[in-house]
C-alpha cells in the first residue's frame, strides 16, 4: 500500500514537472525565435498571417514543396495497380511488371538519363548474384562491390556522362530534378538483401515457422506477420529479374523507404497484405495529416533548425543551445515520421506491408538501444539482419557496434561529422551494453531493492540522454569544435547550475517513461 501510494505521488510530481518543463520551453523558445528571426537563413513567408515558416532543411523542404505532385503521382499509380491485380487477376509476375513499368517512368521523371546508372548497377548485381550466389565468398564480394559504388556515387557525386567521353555529354543536360546517388544509398541496401536472400535460400532454413506461429499474436490468427515473411523461404522462381527490377525501383518506397526485405516484398507481391484494412489505412491517412498540421504549427513558430542551419546559435546563451539542440532533434524526428508515414501509406494502399520506422515518439527512449530500435526501425531491422547476426550477434555485441555505426555514417554521407556522430555514439553504446548485461543478472525480491535498482536505472537513463543530445548536437547542430565551446561555457561555475537542472530533467523525464511503460504492461496483462 505505502508503495503504491508513493508510485502514486511520484508520478503526480512527474507530471507537473513534465508541463512546467514544457511551457517554459515552449515560452523561451518564442522569445528567441522572434528575437532573432530577421538574422535567420532559410525563413520563408509562411500561410499563417504574420509568421515566417522555417524551411531551412532542404529535404522537409523539397518534400514539402513536391507534396501535391507526388500525392497525384502514387495516387494515380497505386489505382492503376490496384485496378489491374484484381480485375486482370494478375499476381506476382504479373504485378512486378506492371510496377517495373510505371517505376521506370517514375525515375525517368527523377533522374532523367541517369536511370541508366541505376540499371546498370542493378543488372551487375544481378549477374553476379546468378552466377556466385552458391560460392562461399559471394557474401564478401556483395558487400565489397556496394561498398565501393557507394563511396564511389559519393566521390564522382553521381558520374558525369562527360567521363566516359565527350560524345556522351550532352546526356549531363538531362540529369533530372532528383540527383539519382541520393535515391540511390537505399537501393544499394535492397541491392544487399536481394543478394544476402538468394544466397540463404541455397542453404537448409533455420525459421521454424509452426514455433513462431504458437507466439506470434498475428500468424496465430492466420494472418502473416512481417517477421514471417522476411525469414521463411520463398521458391526460386521469385528470384527473377523483372522481380528484383521491381523491388529496387518500386515506386511507393523509392524515394526514402521504408526498407522492406526482398523475401518479404515478394511474398506480398504474390498475396498483399491483409493486416490491414481499408477502413484502418485511412484512420492512418487522418493521422498523418493531423501530424502534418502539426509540424506546421511548429515551423511557423519555433526555429530551431534555421538557427542550427545559420549558425545564429553562437548567439545563444547555453541554456538557449541546449532547447536548440532539443528543438532540432524533435524537427527532425517529426519530419522523418511524416516522410516515412506517408509513403507508407502507399505503400499500403498498394498491399505492401512495411516495418514502421517511428514506432516509438523521440521522446519516449531512455536508452540507445530502445531509442536505435525506434528511429528507422525499418533500417534497423536490415542491420539485424544483414550486418549483427553475419557479424556474430550478441557474441560479438562490442566490436559489432563500431562496424554498423561506421557503415551507418558512411551510408548516410562522406563527412566527417557523421563519423564524429558515430562514433561518440559507439563511445556511449558500449558502457550501456556492458552495464545492461550485468544488471540483467542481478534479481532482487525486496521493496527496497526494487526502489534501488529503478533510481539506478533511472540515473543511467539521465546519462544515456545527456550523451544522445551531445552526440546529435555535435552531428546535426553545432559540430564537434561546437561541443568544446559549449562544454566549456557549461563547466564554468556559473554553467554548473544549468549542467545540474539539465541532468534533473532528463532523471524526471526518465522516471515518467517508466511509468508510461508500467502502465501500458498493465494494460497487456489485463487484455490478456
Amino acid at each position: 500500500m505505502i508503495w503504491r501510494a508513493y508510485r502514486r505521488l511520484e508520478l503526480t510530481f512527474l507530471l507537473l514537472y513534465a508541463v512546467a518543463f514544457y511551457l517554459f520551453v515552449i515560452h523561451r523558445s518564442f522569445h528567441f525565435s522572434n528575437y532573432y528571426r530577421g538574422k535567420l537563413s532559410g525563413l520563408r513567408p509562411g500561410w499563417i498571417p504574420d509568421h515566417l515558416n522555417d524551411v531551412s532543411d532542404a529535404q522537409w523542404r523539397n518534400f514539402r514543396s513536391n507534396l501535391p505532385i507526388l500525392s497525384v503521382v502514387l495516387a494515380f499509380f497505386t489505382i492503376i495497380a490496384n485496378i489491374l491485380r484484381y480485375w486482370a487477376n494478375l499476381t506476382g509476375r504479373g504485378m512486378s511488371f506492371v510496377w517495373v513499368l510505371t517505376s521506370l517512368s517514375y525515375l525517368g521523371y527523377l533522374h532523367g538519363a541517369c536511370v541508366v546508372y541505376i540499371l546498370s548497377i542493378a543488372s551487375l548485381n544481378f549477374c553476379m548474384a546468378k552466377f556466385f550466389a552458391k560460392s562461399k565468398y559471394y557474401l564478401g564480394i556483395l558487400w565489397l562491390l556496394n561498398l565501393s559504388i557507394l563511396i564511389l556515387n559519393r566521390v564522382f557525386d553521381g558520374y558525369s556522362f562527360s567521363l566516359f567521353g565527350q560524345q556522351l555529354a550532352f546526356l549531363d543536360n538531362y540529369r533530372g530534378i532528383f540527383r539519382w546517388h541520393i535515391c540511390f544509398n537505399l537501393v544499394i541496401l535492397r541491392i544487399i538483401s536481394f543478394g544476402c536472400d538468394y544466397h540463404w535460400s541455397y542453404k537448409n532454413p533455420q525459421f521454424d515457422q509452426e514455433k513462431h506461429r504458437g507466439r506470434c499474436n498475428i500468424c496465430s490468427t492466420g494472418q502473416s506477420c512481417y517477421f514471417s515473411l522476411q525469414e521463411r523461404s520463398i521458391q526460386s522462381n521469385k528470384y527473377s529479374y523483372s522481380m528484383y527490377l521491381c523491388y529496387l525501383m518500386y515506386t511507393p518506397l523509392y524515394i526514402a523507404g521504408p526498407i522492406v526485405s526482398f523475401n518479404a516484398f515478394s511474398a506480398q507481391m504474390d498475396m498483399p497484405q491483409k493486416n490491414y484494412s481499408l477502413g484502418q489505412i485511412t484512420w492512418y491517412g487522418i493521422k498523418w495529416l493531423l501530424s502534418l498540421l502539426l509540424m506546421e504549427a511548429m515551423t511557423h513558430h519555433l526555429y530551431y533548425n534555421a538557427f542550427a542551419i545559420s549558425g545564429s546559435w553562437r548567439h545563444l546563451s547555453p541554456l538557449e543551445i541546449l532547447i536548440v539542440g532539443y528543438g532540432v532533434v524533435n524537427f527532425m524526428w517529426l519530419k522523418f515520421f511524416l516522410i516515412w508515414r506517408y509513403f507508407r501509406f502507399w505503400s499500403l494502399m498498394a498491399g505492401i506491408e512495411t516495418p514502421e520506422n517511428m514506432p516509438r515518439c523521440l521522446n519516449n527512449c531512455y536508452d540507445l538501444e530502445t531509442f536505435w530500435k525506434s528511429w528507422h526501425s525499418s533500417f534497423n531491422k536490415w542491420i539485424v539482419r544483414y550486418m549483427y547476426i553475419p557479424l556474430g550477434g550478441s557474441h560479438r555485441k562490442l566490436l559489432n557496434v563500431w562496424v554498423i555505426f561506421t557503415f551507418v555514417a558512411l551510408w548516410h554521407d562522406l563527412e566527417w561529422k557523421l563519423l564524429s556522430w558515430a562514433w561518440l555514439t559507439c563511445v556511449f553504446f558500449v558502457p550501456e551494453i556492458v552495464i545492461k548485461s550485468y544488471i540483467s543478472n542481478v534479481h532482487v525480491q525486496s521493496v527496497l531493492g526494487v526502489c534501488i535498482i529503478r533510481e539506478l536505472k533511472a540515473i543511467g537513463g539521465a546519462v544515456t540522454i545527456s550523451c544522445l543530445m551531445v552526440a546529435n548536437l555535435a552531428g546535426f547542430v553545432i559540430g564537434p569544435s561546437g561541443i568544446s565551446w559549449l562544454v566549456s561555457r557549461l563547466l564554468r561555475s556559473d554553467g554548473l547550475p544549468l549542467l545540474m537542472g539539465t541532468f534533473a530533467t532528463f532523471y524526471v523525464g526518465t522516471k515518467l517513461m517508466f511509468h508510461i511503460r508500467d502502465a501500458k504492461q498493465n494494460h497487456q496483462l489485463k487484455e490478456q
